[in-house]
């Protein structure tokens, strides 16, 4: 069971209330479902539970099942694994005082209860490709028979709601092994069921369940599960039994195959890595395996029309569905750093087909229906990726498939398409935004009040388009196609991005042309993507300047702030209600998925790959707190840099796997297709 690669806590951490539920665990299934909870054994947010399953893969996510209520009897006495709180006040029961150690065997939560001379551990996993999830418990020591019964609380309802039961009637009926749930005439059955354990029907609901995290995020903060059913089971040292839950109507009630399976699984993830390959006399950081595993939570299956096959990129966990633009940022580091070409192919074959006015979905809706195009940079990003995966793989086939597509992306782009995104035939720039939409990266919305507007030309959107511009020019080659018109438009281009320089400040203006502003000099992270990218339309002394300005303003040990300190309307602290949390979200809230392109920039700045590589030193204690194994999507702008938003977030864990990656193979030949992509990627002087 990967035990190499394995995070362990404590009493002392365990056993502290808050310390617990500070720390949330997650496992996944590969097409959105996922399970996930504190490791004080219980549930903190509408966002927990033990099956939370994705009824039209990868979303329609469904809390099915909440929690499992455990009372262990040993010697004589009883004993509670869960943690509940209620709306009273009231903690009870308070199973986290009996938590010996908790411990990640890779992805796979694994609690030591201990009672007496007892010790009970408790596994939580799920099958691949289905909803289902196996919560399995062994007596590992003791002197004596361990009697348990487990309450299966559950519910249905969307992933991001609460449930206020009312006079609510669920269907439990009982079945082989344990019972059917459906609970109103159109919705999914779904099953609890034990091979070792007794089943019996329940019917009660426990009202009133407090969740303090949505407390904290100024939402609904209470709801009510439904008592289902109650298992019982008696083990001995050496007894293991499993509880399955599942939309299954007969899954394998085999716990012990599927965990097995998965370990297995796991450890061809670690053996296929490229980020993980080291050279004789190096070492890698110990977080490293374990971030390989968790970008496997990340890939789920999204089939189409024509792409069986395809996958998609959970942008973040718990909330956050497939998004264009953090699938492409985060495609490179979770498949390829990886060691999983294939996914690339996949995800980017299966995107090719949702390419509608030469632009790439912002996000696909968790109920379904028709995707949103809401974005400017998700295409942009589709270019970048779609190079790195050809520099890796060098595979033409897929490249004569891709060109089409992209080509008609380019040309929309010129011609104009959604929300006045076109170039601008002066300086070739190009231009994006109107009234009430959020185009970019930075695209918190409340009502009709977009924070971050950012409309006109931006940084990072040029310095894209400016790489996409090349990276055609470097495909048509390639393919010996004509390459004369993107290497004009990417030389005016690059001409027309000396505008952004702000020579004032020594460094770029975040956006010029803006409707009403200008040129907008506010100190924002997007301009180290003018650095990062593999073409530079900065001077050398300029991308220095850039480095030196952003290292010494934005610069977190987790990642960079989206606005400095001391610029209008900076805030340090990522907290509150809704408005209060968004008008925040690009405003001084450090991102964690920045550090790996800033690590990239300095290297190409200072040359020093120690230096660069040193800036991931936060990785091994971060990946440590909040999401255990995984890293956040956000963190606070003032110290001590808290993480706040997603537990899990898609491009914080892929773009430190790109960056650390690069940064190792940085005196490494490289591959046919990249020596082929690389041509035209010198700074001008």
């Amino acid at each position: 069971m990967n035990a190499n690669v394995t995070i362990r806590f404590g009493r002392e951490i365990c056993g502290n209330l808050e310390e617990a539920e500070s720390r949330e665990w997650l496992v996944t299934n590969g097409i959105g479902g996922y399970a996930s909870g504190t490791i004080a054994g219980g549930m903190s947010r509408r966002y927990h539970g033990l099956l939370m399953a994705a009824l039209r893969p990868p979303v329609g996510r469904t809390q099915l099942v909440g929690w499992m209520d455990e009372i262990v009897g040993y010697g004589g006495a009883d004993f509670a694994l869960a943690t509940h709180h209620w709306a009273s006040g009231a903690v009870e029961p308070k199973g986290f005082l009996n938590i010996e150690e908790f411990r990640l065997e890779g992805t796979t939560p694994v609690w030591t209860y201990a009672f007496v001379d007892a010790r009970l551990e408790k596994r939580v996993f799920m099958q691949q490709g289905a909803n289902t999830t196996y919560v399995q418990y062994t007596m590992v020591e003791g002197s004596g028979l361990l009697e348990m019964e487990q309450k299966a609380l559950v519910n249905y309802r969307d992933f991001h709601g609460a449930t206020h039961a009312g006079d609510w009637r669920m269907s439990v009926e009982p079945v082989g092994h344990g019972v059917r749930v459906v609970a109103f005439d159109s919705a999914t059955p779904f099953y609890l069921m034990s091979a070792v354990a007794t089943c019996e029907v329940r019917h009660e609901w426990y009202r009133d369940c407090f969740l303090p995290a949505e407390r904290n995020r100024g939402m609904d903060d209470h709801e009510d599960h439904l008592f289902a059913a109650m298992f019982r089971a008696k083990l001995q040292v050496g007894g293991s039994f499993s509880v399955v839950l599942t939309t299954e109507e007969s899954p394998s009630l085999d716990a012990s195959a599927t965990q097995v399976q998965r370990a297995a699984d796991e450890s061809r993830l670690l053996g296929a890595s490229t980020a993980t390959k080291n050279d004789a006399g190096t070492v890698s950081p110990e977080w490293l395996p374990q971030l390989v595993l968790a970008a496997d939570q990340f890939i789920v299956k999204r089939a189409s029309p024509g792409e069986p096959d395809g996958r998609s990129v959970i942008a973040g966990y718990h909330w956050f569905g497939d998004w264009g633009r953090d699938t492409m940022i985060a495609l490179p580091g979770l498949t390829l750093a990886t060691g999983r070409p294939d996914v690339a192919r996949h995800i980017l074959l299966a995107f090719a087909r949702y390419v509608d006015g030469g632009m790439l979905p912002n996000n696909f809706p968790d109920a379904g229906g028709t995707p949103e195009y809401n974005t400017v940079d998700a295409a942009l990003w589709y270019f970048e990726a779609v190079r790195q995966y050809f520099a890796a793989t060098g595979d033409k086939q897929t490249l004569q498939k891709l060109f089409p597509v992209l080509a008609g992306m380019i040309d929309a782009h010129v011609k104009g398409t959604r929300y006045q995104i076109h170039v601008d035939s002066a300086d070739g720039l190009l231009y994006s935004g109107e009234p009430g939409v959020q185009l970019t990266w930075m695209d918190a919305k409340i009502g009709d009040w977009v924070v971050t507007p950012r409309t006109g030309k931006a940084v990072e959107i040029n310095a894209l388009w400016i790489n996409a511009l090349e990276t055609m020019a470097g495909f048509a080659r390639v393919l010996t196609k004509a390459s004369d018109t993107y290497d004009e438009l990417a030389r005016k281009t690059k001409g027309g991005f000396q505008r952004f320089w702000n020579a004032q400040r020594a460094c770029c203006y975040d956006v010029i042309d803006a409707p009403g502003i200008g040129n907008d000099a506010a100190l924002r992270p997007n301009q180290i993507f003018a650095v990062a990218l593999p073409v530079s339309p900065l001077t050398e002394a300029q991308q220095k300047t850039v480095v030196d300005v952003c290292a010494e303003r934005l610069l977190t040990p987790y990642g960079l702030r989206s606005l400095a300190p001391g610029e209008s309307g900076y805030q340090g602290h990522y907290r509150g209600g809704p408005r209060e949390r968004d008008g925040a979200y690009h405003q001084g809230t450090v991102w964690g998925w920045l550090l790996g392109p800033f690590a990239l920039a300095h290297f190409r700045v200072y040359r020093d790959p120690t230096a660069a590589k040193n800036f991931f030193n936060s990785i091994g204690p971060a990946i440590r707190l909040y999401g255990v194994g995984s890293l956040a999507e956000i963190y606070d702008g003032d110290s001590p840099f808290a993480p706040q938003g997603c537990i899990a977030q898609a491009w914080s864990v892929g773009e430190v796997l790109r960056a650390w990656t690069e940064l190792a193979g940085a005196q490494q030949p490289v591959s046919e297709g990249e020596a082929t992509m690389n041509k035209k990627t010198a700074s001008p002087v």
